[in-house]
């Protein structure tokens, strides 16, 4: 099975038609097939700009509610009790049914663990799509739009093309922040190309 099969088959799935999901081989290939499913949806819809901010609203929440992070991962809890939680959760956000969808399939399955790591690869899927590129910023603290923009501006000098930005705030960092764009991560030793960073590390 091909991973374009496979994600078709789960946004028939999603369409709330009946189909057998292919077993994974882990979690990052099931974030990446319901990704998938999710971005045709998206695509179907005409709806990438609003549901990938939807997305990234859930995200937030997962990041910021730590009650919130432990229901997705818990294996005590009940599907029932999960799709429930996560369905007064979307609609309490305000958020599309198609969002509401994802969350209620996944509970169904048993698969709210890969959320986060979905939202990850749905946003990798939309950098490409727009012919970006895909980058991970962790910061002691949240960056200021006037940082965002300049961590944009310096990556996009360094590799070539725009990228996405998907942030992070880690407590624990004492200062300055980690860049990872790929599987490349950027780090002191390319502090001297990070200049245009300065700015954005700054009051953090």
């Amino acid at each position: 099975m091909t991973p374009r099969t496979a994600g078709q088959n789960a946004a028939a799935e999603l369409r709330g038609r009946s189909s057998v999901a292919a077993k994974s081989t882990g979690q990052s290939d099931l974030a990446k097939r319901y990704a998938m499913a999710f971005f045709d949806l998206a695509l179907e819809h005409d709806q990438l700009d609003q549901l990938a901010g939807e997305l990234n609203d859930l995200g937030g929440l997962m990041r910021e509610s730590d009650d919130l992070a432990r229901l997705v991962r818990s294996p005590i809890v009940s599907r029932a009790d999960q799709g429930a939680a996560m369905t007064a959760i979307v609609n309490r956000a305000g958020m599309s049914k198609l969002v509401a969808n994802l969350v209620g399939l996944m509970a169904q399955n048993r698969r709210l663990f890969v959320l986060d790591g979905t939202i990850a690869a749905f946003q990798t899927l939309l950098a490409e799509h727009r012919g970006e590129v895909s980058a991970e910023v962790t910061s002691a603290r949240e960056l200021k739009p006037a940082h965002l923009s300049a961590v944009k501006d310096a990556l996009k000098e360094i590799v070539g093309r725009d990228v996405a930005l998907e942030t992070t705030v880690d407590p624990s960092l004492i200062g300055g922040l980690i860049v990872k764009v790929g599987s490349r991560m950027i780090d002191n030793s390319l502090r001297t190309k990070l200049q245009n960073l300065e700015l954005a590390m700054k009051g953090i």
